[in-house]
């Protein structure tokens, strides 16, 4: 018997030191890029300041550049401070995205759209679920984005896909998994941000070409914070809803009746394009999730 209590006090301990490892390991980010991040496109058009903690990224004839989390995470949240390229920006994108990497890839994206000069940013959402996307959705953004840094966040977990800007909602997917809707929930995913030359369709269509004499094209980053769940292979303790999965937890289950009131606003006002409304491109038969509440 007494081995039985030995070997229970052991083992009780094992779990309650594995449980705060993972409850460490859910706090991802250092706050330095160089130890968060690595470069994973031309390290020439990289600029990082000496103490780690702000980045940019330039586009120029020769390249564009990019850069990507060290980590895979299965849920929680990211934000990233970012002021996007001055002046104009036509034919520019500049992508923040998370991202599984696999053929049946889900993919969460944020999409900068650049301007001529005088016309707002083009704001492009969109979600991979199990390798399908097409769900994009454009806003306008309600502030000139070039002129300061403003954050851009992804709350990302069992029950539902948040993005917002200065903590305001402006796109939520659900999950309705059991009603035959994909949902992000079983791949880790890693954060990338890359900026590079979408002229062939990313402002007007494409009818507005980058003017590289207006170059280089520079966007910023800092102060990010990556809370999230850190992926070791089994997604048991990512799904779980423990004090250090707090993102799991009922209070971030949808959004408050603040959130809500928000994110109407936005969608009255400064949305440009939904693809729940776009019966042509479809041809009468909208994806499934568009018939179910986002909240």
């Amino acid at each position: 018997m007494k081995n039985f209590h030995t070997a229970l006090i052991f083992f009780i301990g094992f779990v309650s030191s594995s449980l705060f490892q993972d409850s460490v390991a859910s706090v991802v980010s250092t706050g330095d890029f160089n130890k968060d991040f690595f470069v994973i496109w031309s390290p020439t058009h990289v600029n990082t300041s000496a103490d780690g903690q702000t980045r940019s990224l330039k586009l120029d004839q020769e390249s564009g550049a990019g850069f990507a989390s060290n980590q895979m995470f299965l849920f929680g949240q990211i934000d990233m401070q970012i002021k996007l390229v001055p002046g104009d920006s036509a034919g520019t994108v500049l992508a923040y995205y998370l991202t599984s990497d696999q053929p049946n890839r889900d993919e969460i994206d944020f999409e900068f759209l650049g301007n001529v000069s005088g016309q707002p940013y083009i704001l492009q959402t969109n979600i991979f679920a199990d390798g399908t996307d097409n769900r994009e959705e454009r806003i306008y953004l309600w502030f000139d984005p070039t002129k300061d840094f403003h954050t851009y966040s992804v709350l990302w977990n069992m029950h539902q896909i948040v993005l917002m800007v200065d903590m305001i909602p402006v796109r939520v997917y659900r999950n309705h998994a059991e009603k035959g809707v994909a949902f992000p929930r079983w791949q880790p995913m890693s954060l990338k941000a890359t900026l590079w030359n979408g002229d062939s369709w990313a402002t007007r269509g494409g009818q507005d070409k980058i003017d590289w004499t207006k170059g280089p094209f520079i966007a910023s980053f800092r102060n990010y914070k990556i809370d999230g769940c850190v992926w070791k292979g089994n997604p048991r303790f990512c799904r779980a809803a423990t004090p250090a999965n707090w993102w799991n937890q009922y209070s971030s289950s949808t959004l408050t009746s603040t959130q809500r009131r928000w994110f109407k606003w936005v969608r009255k006002y400064h949305m440009i394009y939904d693809y729940c409304q776009d019966n042509q491109r479809f041809q009468n038969n909208l994806p499934r999730e568009c018939s179910l509440p986002k909240y």
